[in-house]
Order: structure tokens, then sequence, then C-alpha cells
């Protein structure tokens, strides 16, 4: 029987379900970080390791290691002399990688998984997705004092570097699909601007306050991309027509621009509200407005969207698929307060393991969702039906409970 490495038969195959292998080994190519010669650790097992630390939070990372080989004693091939290596080793072995295969790995798997039978995916044929952004703590090293900063507020500056994550969500699988990482002083609309380009048409995005703006209004129409924001109170919306079902078709004008379009529009118009109205769309981007109350409000909702077809689509199923929304924020409570644990610090002192930790942390939910929306499959039931906290216990107990084996040995291989 030929020897092999322990890292041979790493226990990763609840990971490689969700997590392919394939997309593993071309993520690693694509980032040209594959190791030159044999090492304790070599890349792959660097790369399912750091998705398990998503999985482990609270772990230190040799435990999280430990966790790993629990239960592998029994299988025959590897080499005694292997040890479990410091959190020196783990931590130069993260090094070597940095974040750029975690970032490709996560374009390459974090698909959107509903299918037409999928509860609440779809909106008239459309897949539902919902953005928003996430702040989170990093450990106060000057590294990530200097690449991330701090919050400032009422009382004064933050504890720690705060790092914000812009998420794109499937919102009937809690599947987060597109993701961005940023300083915490940047806005949610920057980063939202790098994302759009990624989606596929045949889509509506939905989004609270703080994420509009026109340009990135236009890009989604460019790129085929249907939406529902809502938008401040203040914003001036005139009602060019009004729809039977409440709504009113309007018109979006460039901040900088919208005081000489509209003076421009009245003296082209002399008096001709019709004309003027021409005016304005003929110099702005048409948006059907939909207002409405929910009791217990503190205000009114405003919404603007693309979907601008009253008959087809009266104001009620707007209003309906707006807080659709919510389901991001639900997503961040599973990441938040299930996975890190609420008010837990991220592990790394260098932002660039920061970013690869984050990753990490984003392909574990992916894997643990993607599982939990396999099984409503089989069960034939709405996924927000099935606990998350509870799949993630699942995923935990079966990555420490057996073993896996290496793409390129096969069983019989190992003895």
């Amino acid at each position: 029987m030929t020897s092999r490495r322990f890292t041979d038969h790493f226990p990763v195959g609840i990971l490689a379900e969700c997590i392919p292998r394939d997309d593993v080994e071309e993520a690693i190519d694509r980032s040209g970080t594959r190791e030159k010669r044999s090492r304790l650790l070599p890349s792959r097992i660097v790369v399912y390791y750091v998705i398990a630390l998503g999985l482990f939070f609270g772990e230190s990372y040799d435990e999280v290691m430990r966790r790993l080989v629990n239960g592998l004693q029994f299988l025959g091939g590897w080499l005694p002399s292997w040890h479990v290596p410091t959190p020196s080793a783990i931590t130069q072995a993260r090094k070597r990688l940095g974040e750029e295969p975690f970032k490709v790995l996560f374009q390459l798997t974090a698909k959107p998984l509903a299918s037409s039978a999928t509860p609440s995916a779809w909106f008239h044929g459309q897949r539902v997705l919902a953005i928003d952004g996430v702040v989170l703590d990093a450990p106060d090293s000057p590294e990530n004092a200097e690449a991330f900063g701090y919050s400032v507020g009422g009382k004064g500056k933050g504890a720690y570097p705060r790092v914000r994550v812009v998420a794109i969500v499937e919102c009937g699988t809690h599947a987060v699909v597109h993701a961005a990482i940023g300083e915490a002083g940047t806005t949610e609309r920057t980063e939202a601007w790098g994302l759009v380009g990624a989606l596929d048409s045949g889509a509506v995005l939905l989004a609270d306050r703080g994420f509009f703006s026109l340009t990135l209004w236009e890009s989604l129409i460019e790129h085929k991309i249907d939406a529902v924001f809502r938008i401040s109170r203040n914003m001036k919306l005139p009602a060019i027509k009004e729809f039977t079902d409440g709504s009113y078709l309007s018109v979006l004008l460039p901040s900088k621009r919208q005081s000489s379009i509209r003076k421009s529009s009245r003296r082209s118009s002399r008096g001709d509200i019709a004309a003027e109205n021409q005016y304005l769309l003929d110099h702005g981007v048409p948006c059907r407005v939909v207002e409405y109350e929910v009791e217990g409000s503190d205000e009114p909702y405003r919404l603007i969207t693309t979907l601008r077809d009253h008959i087809k689509i009266p104001a009620l199923e707007i209003a309906a698929l707006y807080h659709e929304r919510w389901e991001v924020e639900n997503v961040f409570d599973e990441i938040e307060v299930h996975q890190l644990g609420h008010g837990r610090v991220l592990r790394s002192k260098s932002p660039e393991l920061i970013k690869q930790e984050i990753w990490g942390v984003l392909l574990a939910h992916y894997a643990v969702r993607k599982l939990v929306h396999k099984a409503s499959g089989v069960a034939e039931i709405d996924p927000d039906r099935l606990s998350f906290i509870r799949a993630l216990r699942i995923v935990r107990r079966q990555l420490t409970n057996g073993a896996d084996f290496s793409p390129q040995h096969t069983p019989r291989d190992a003895g």
C-alpha cells in the first residue's frame, strides 16, 4: 500500500458537495496561487479550511483544524507523522493565498438556486433579488485601521475598524449571489455600482433608501434589470400621469441639472402642461411611483419602479413585492447572529486576510443555504420554513464526522 499524506483524505465532503472541487482548483489557477512545492497545507485544503473558519467562527485556528481531522484515525494511508499545523503556519498558508482565489471562487460558485417551483422566488416570471449592506468589525490593528477606517457617530470614533459588505440576495432562497467588500466610509451606492454588471437580465432588484442614484438606475435599465426602490419623501417627482390603481407616471432628472431642466420646460411649453411634461420626459428617465402607508410605520412608503404597466402589475402587487426586501435583512441576521455570533469581531489582523475571511464566511453561508434549498426541494416546502441554525449545526456535525478522498486519489489508492 502506498502511503498518502493526511491531507489526501481531508474531511471536506459536505463542503465539496456545495462548493465543487473543480471550482476550487479553477479559482486557485486563475489567481495564480497554487503552491510550487509539496506543503503540509496545500492550496485547495487552505481554501476549504478558510470556509470552515466561517462555519466554526468561535473556535481558534488550530481547534477548527482539529475538528476537521476528527474521526480519521481509522483510515489507512495517511502518515502518522502528520501533525496539526500551528496557528502561525496556518496564518502563513492563508497569506500565501490572499483574497483573490476566494473572490474568484465566490463568483464561480454563488449562483442563484431557485427553481421555477421555489415559492417567493419569482415575480411575473422574473427572479426576485434584494440588495443591502452590513458593516462588520475588524481587529484594531494599524493595517486594518488604515485600510477600513472607523465609524464615527454621536459618541465619537468607534472602537474597531469597520468593513462594509454589500450583498445581493436571492429572496426565495436567502442565497447571497453577489457581494462587494469595502471600507465603512464608502457609500452603499458605491459598492452597488460594481455589482450591477454581474446581474443576469430578467430579474427585479429591490432596494431601500440610500441606494438610489440616477446613474445606478440607468445602469439597471441598460442591463435589462427591473427595479423597485424606496426613496425619500423629499425627492421631487412630478405626477405626469395618474393611473387607475393610484400610482402615477413621473420622471427622474439629473440632480445637478434638475433646476435648469425644469426652468427650460416651463419656458418652452408656454403654459401648456402636456408640453411641459413631455419636455421633462424627453430630458429625464420615466418611472412609476407607488405611494402607500403601513400600519405602525412612522412615515408613508414611496417607491419608484421600472415596472410601468399598471394594468398587468397593479400598485398593490408592487407594494407586496417590495416587502420581500426584508429577506436580505434575515440573511444578515443569519450571518451576524447565528454564523458569526452577535457582537464578535473578525479574526484577521491584515486587510487582505480580513477580505479573505469575509469571502470564506459568505461561501460557508452559501453552502448551508444550498443544502437547505436541496432539502426543501425534496420535501416540497418553502426554504423559509427550514431553520438556518439547524442546517448550520448539521453542516458542522457532518464536516467533523467523516472523511473525504482527494480528487487525485481514489478510495482504492488509499488502501
